[in-house]
C-alpha cells in the first residue's frame, strides 16, 4: 500500500513590526543515539553579516536542502518553519502504507550516497540495519520516512523551529533579503521578534490541503464530520462511529482512507460509498520507461518547452502521479471479495465518473450531497453522515509573505511566477540575490516537482549555484529516454548565471 510522495509544510503569514531577537534552537529528545559528526560549529544567533542562504519552511525539499548544505562549512545557512517539529502528513500516517518512491530517493542519497543523512545510516544509528537487510523492502513504510526525516531534522544544527516567517523584503544597502519572524513560544504565543538578512533564500513553504467550493461550507460547520484527508487519522474514531461515510477522491489518498475504512467496519454493514470524478479508479503509471519523467532529463526537456505547450500537457500527465498503486487498488478489491465468501455483497459502493455539484446539511446529524454524471446527464443525491475529502493539495499561498518582491517578480503569460532551470525565481535585474523555489514549480519544471526522487537532485542544484566549484557534481544523463528530436544538452558551470552575491568555495 502506497501514498503520494509529495512535500508539504506550512507557514502563516501575518505582519508584526519585527524586532532584533534572538534564534533558539530547538531541543532535541535527548534519547537518540548519536548524530553524524557535526560540522564546525556554526553561531546559535543569527550574525550581522548576512547568512548566504535562508530557508522559509522545513519540508522534506528544504530538509534535503539544509542536509546537503551542512558538510559545506564555507557555506551560512539558516531554515526557519513555525511547527515546533518536524511531521510529514501525520493525519495519514496510516498502518501499513508505504511511499510509491523506493528508499533511495530519501533526504541525500541520489546526490550524495556517502552522506551522513542518508536513510541507511539513519538504520546503521537506530540499529536496525541487519532487520532492513532481512526485511528485502525497497519501499519504506510512510511512517518509518517520518522518523526519518524527524531524526535528521532534530540533529541538523541549522533549523529554527517556532520560528513564524512573517515577511521578505529586498534591502538593495545590504545586498540582501531580509527576513522578519516571530520567535514562538511552546504554546504557540510569540515571544519575541526578530530579523535576519541573507544573500539568497529557498522557498519551501509545500503544499495546503485543497477543499473543493461545494464543500467548504460543511468543512466550516463542525456539527458533522467533513474533513480532510489530511485530518483523516485525528478524526478516524469519531468517523467509524458514523453510520454511512462517504469518500471523495480517486487519488493515493483516497484510496488509503476508503481501504482502511473498509478494514474496519463489520461484514455486510460496512456503510461506505467512494466516489471520483475520474472516469475509473486508475492504476499509477509505473513502468519502468514512465517514470523516466521523474528524471533531471525530462526536467530539463519540460522547461524548454514553449508555455503554452508546457500547460497543455500537465493535465494529460495526471496519471502519472495522481493515480492509485496497483497493489493498494488489488488489496481493496481482495478485500472486497473476501466480504462476498458467504453470499450477499458488502454494502460499499464505488462510483467513478461523478462530481459533486453542491452540498447541504439535513437536519443536524446528515450531510446531503448532489451528484453529477457527465457523460449519462444524470443527477442524483446522497445522504451520509460523514465525508472525507481526499481532494488533494495546492501549492502554498505566498502573497502575502512575497508581497514586498512582488515588483521585481517577472510573470508568465498566465500571471505565474518564471522560474529558470536552476530553480529560481527570475527577478528583476536590480535584485541581486535569488530566491529558490521547491514544490511550487509545477508549470515550468513538470511533473517531478512534487517528487521525493528529485529532492536530492534539486537541493544538489542549488547549492552548486552557490559554490565557486560543484559542490555536488551531477549526471550529465540520467533517462534511456530521449525526450525530444532536439534534447536539451545538460548545462555546464560555465552556462550557469552567477547569483550576485558572496561566492562560497566548496572546501
Amino acid at each position: 500500500m502506497s501514498t503520494p510522495h509529495t512535500d508539504a509544510v506550512t507557514l502563516q503569514l501575518p505582519s508584526p513590526d519585527p524586532g532584533p531577537a534572538t534564534l533558539v534552537r530547538p531541543r532535541t529528545t535527548g534519547t537518540e543515539p548519536p548524530a553524524p559528526e557535526p560540522a564546525p560549529a556554526r553561531s546559535s544567533t543569527v550574525p550581522d553579516e548576512p547568512l548566504d542562504l535562508a530557508g522559509l519552511g522545513i519540508g522534506p525539499f528544504n530538509l534535503s536542502l539544509a542536509a546537503l548544505a551542512h558538510p559545506l562549512a564555507h557555506l551560512r545557512t539558516a531554515f526557519f518553519d513555525q511547527r515546533p517539529a518536524f511531521r510529514w502528513h501525520p493525519g495519514l500516517l496510516i498502518e501499513d502504507a508505504t511511499l510509491q518512491v523506493p528508499f533511495l530517493a530519501d533526504l541525500v542519497t541520489l546526490a550524495d550516497p556517502t552522506s551522513p543523512w542518508s536513510f541507511l545510516n539513519y538504520l546503521k544509528h537506530r540499529e536496525r540495519l541487519f532487520p532492513f537487510y532481512f526485511a528485502e523492502r525497497f519501499h519504506i513504510h510512510r511512517a518509518e520516512y517520518d522518523a526519518y526525516c524527524r531524526w535528521v531534522s532534530e540533529n541538523l544544527p541549522a533549523l529554527h523551529f517556532r520560528h513564524q516567517v512573517d515577511a521578505v523584503r529586498w534591502n538593495s544597502d545590504r545586498a540582501a533579503f531580509e527576513v522578519d519572524y516571530t520567535q514562538l513560544g511552546d504554546d504557540g504565543e510569540a515571544v519575541a521578534l526578530g530579523r535576519a538578512h541573507a544573500r539568497n533564500l529557498a522557498l519551501g513553504v509545500g503544499t495546503t490541503p485543497h477543499v473543493p467550493d461545494a464543500l467548504k461550507p460543511l468543512v466550516d460547520a463542525p456539527a458533522v464530520p467533513v474533513l480532510h484527508a489530511a485530518d483523516y487519522l485525528a478524526h478516524r474514531e469519531r468517523l467509524l462511529a458514523a453510520e454511512h461515510i462517504t469518500v471523495i477522491g480517486a487519488g493515493q489518498s483516497g484510496a488509503e482512507v476508503f481501504l482502511d475504512l473498509l478494514r474496519a467496519r463489520p461484514t455486510g454493514r460496512e456503510g461506505l460509498h467512494w466516489l471520483a470524478r475520474t472516469a475509473a479508479f486508475a492504476p499509477m503509471e509505473y513502468s519502468k520507461l514512465g517514470l523516466e519523467h521523474f528524471t533531471p532529463d525530462y526536467t530539463r526537456y519540460f522547461h524548454a518547452l514553449p508555455e503554452p505547450v508546457r500547460d497543455q500537457l500537465v493535465p494529460g500527465q495526471w496519471q502519472l502521479h495522481k493515480g492509485i498503486d496497483h497493489a493498494t487498488l488489488a488489496t481493496i478489491h481482495d478485500e472486497l471479495y473476501r466480504r462476498t465468501l458467504h453470499g450477499g455483497w458488502p454494502d460499499a459502493t464505488l462510483t467513478p465518473g461523478v462530481t459533486v455539484r453542491t452540498a447541504g446539511r439535513v437536519g443536524t446529524t446528515k450531510i446531503e450531497l448532489h451528484l453529477e454524471h457527465p457523460h449519462q446527464g444524470a443527477r442524483s443525491r446522497l445522504t451520509t453522515d460523514a465525508v472525507v475529502l481526499a481532494t488533494g493539495y495546492r501549492e502554498s499561498r505566498t502573497d502575502t509573505l512575497l508581497a514586498a518582491l512582488d515588483p521585481y517578480m517577472r510573470r508568465d503569460a498566465a500571471g505565474r511566477p518564471r522560474i529558470d532551470i536552476e530553480q529560481r525565481l527570475v527577478l528583476d535585474p536590480c535584485v541581486t540575490g535569488s530566491v529558490y523555489v521547491q514544490n511550487a514549480e509545477h508549470h515550468t519544471h513538470g511533473v517531478g516537482t512534487p517528487d521525493l526522487g528529485l529532492a536530492a537532485w534539486r537541493s544538489a542544484t542549488i547549492l552548486n549555484t552557490l559554490t565557486d566549484s560543484p559542490a555536488y557534481p551531477l549526471p550529465t544523463r540520467t533517462a534511456f529516454t530521449t525526450f525530444g528530436l532536439r534534447p536539451s544538452p545538460p548545462r555546464t558551470r560555465t552556462d550557469i548565471p552567477r547569483p550576485h552575491s558572496t561566492l562560497i568555495e566548496n572546501p
